[in-house]
């Protein structure tokens, strides 16, 4: 295809050959050229971005998948999309298959709703459309002002299951929590396969965080010296006013609902970053007679010591796609597999600019995917 004449522009937001990678391979299959752009932090860290050809009254795709230095990833993206928008661009789509501060969709105390923030700024950048895949929560999508394309990588983790596990018929598909059973159900319906859940002490999910903020506030008595502040006492509730003893929430101990004895368990979920609760439930798995643990994810972050507590864990093989670059981790375990999710990405790109109906990239999809 000529670039020229095609009517659209892919580039990529960040300039490091691991990041690159992936838009490469989508810029392949689509049959254009990466678009001529420069990216590059200056020696005060500033990020700085250029863009070497004209885009005016075009559509651009901006490819960025995120490496371990978060905020510089997105300041690359919000920089590039600002660049694009001053330059006359006619659209621009960002294409983020990973998308960051996702886990910080709700709020915490006295927190803040970072993914929130970081849609406004998108939007404000110059963004008119968002592809991503495998969002945290599907609610993310009524934080933007522009339309959102969630699309699943689940199609092609359950093809890898077929096709690179032997013996796939006797496996389980479990979920690590209960918050992640709609989604191991989903996968288990697909496969015909059986449905294990693990739950207790050892896992600690996002709705056991406290939530909310603390109420009423305390009250501090100021009688006395100026400079002198004595310690605050809790507000007494209004006169009349008596509200039922909260019971402190206690995990019971560990236990595994589904028959593992003699079968092979897979444990999915959308993102594995920390390991400590995957190498815990494999654990158990093997002592509930598991002879042999896959974990399918759709985000590889694999930060910290990941890649070391996966090999030397009782887990088999970890399965992820290629949303988030992990070369590195994948050169120190040889247990991380990558599944190319490529292909729908670049079709996606293709229907968006020709007008093409998305539905066919969400046939045979359920809701808890």
């Amino acid at each position: 295809m000529n670039v020229a004449k095609s009517g659209y522009r892919v580039f990529s937001a960040n300039s490091t050959p691991a990041c690159t990678e992936l838009s490469k391979k989508i810029t392949e299959r689509l049959g254009v050229e990466l678009g001529k752009s420069v990216v590059y932090q200056e020696s005060n860290r500033e990020t700085r971005v250029e863009i070497k050809e004209s885009v005016r009254a075009q559509t651009i795709f901006i490819i960025q998948t995120i490496p371990r230095d978060v905020n510089t990833a997105i300041m690359e993206l919000l920089i590039m999309a600002y660049a694009l928008k001053t330059s006359c661009a006619k659209n621009i789509i960002g294409v983020i298959p990973y998308f960051p501060y996702s886990k910080q969709c709700k709020m915490r105390k006295r927190g803040s709703i970072v993914c929130k923030l970081l849609a406004s700024m998108l939007a404000k950048a110059g963004l008119t459309h968002l592809i991503t895949m495998d969002l945290h929560q599907k609610e993310i999508q009524g934080f933007f002002t522009f339309p959102v394309d969630n699309l699943r990588a689940s199609p092609f983790l359950l093809q890898y299951i077929q096709e690179e596990i032997p013996d796939y018929r006797n496996a389980i598909i479990v979920a690590k929590s209960p918050s992640a059973a709609k989604r191991a159900q989903s996968y288990a319906e697909r496969l015909r396969l059986g449905l294990a859940v693990m739950h207790g002490e050892a896992q600690c999910s996002e709705s056991d965080m406290a939530d909310g903020r603390h109420s009423p506030p305390c009250v501090r008595n100021t009688i006395g010296h100026p400079g002198l502040e004595l310690p605050c006492k809790q507000q007494a509730p209004f006169p009349g006013i008596e509200l039922p003893i909260m019971m402190a929430k206690e995990k019971p101990p560990i236990t595994v609902v589904g028959d593992v004895g003699g079968r092979i368990a897979i444990i999915v979920d959308d993102i594995i970053d920390d390991v400590e609760d995957f190498v815990a439930a494999a654990e158990i798995l093997k002592e509930r007679g598991a002879y042999k643990i896959y974990i399918m994810a759709t985000h590889g972050l694999l930060s910290a010591d990941a890649p070391r507590l996966i090999e030397e864990s009782a887990i088999d093989e970890v399965v992820v796609t290629n949303t988030v670059p992990h070369e590195v981790q994948k050169l120190q375990c040889p247990k991380i597999k990558t599944v190319d999710v490529s292909m729908i990405l670049a079709e996606a790109i293709r229907r968006i600019h020709n007008g093409e109906s998305m539905a066919y990239l969400f046939r045979n999809i359920t809701v808890d995917d």
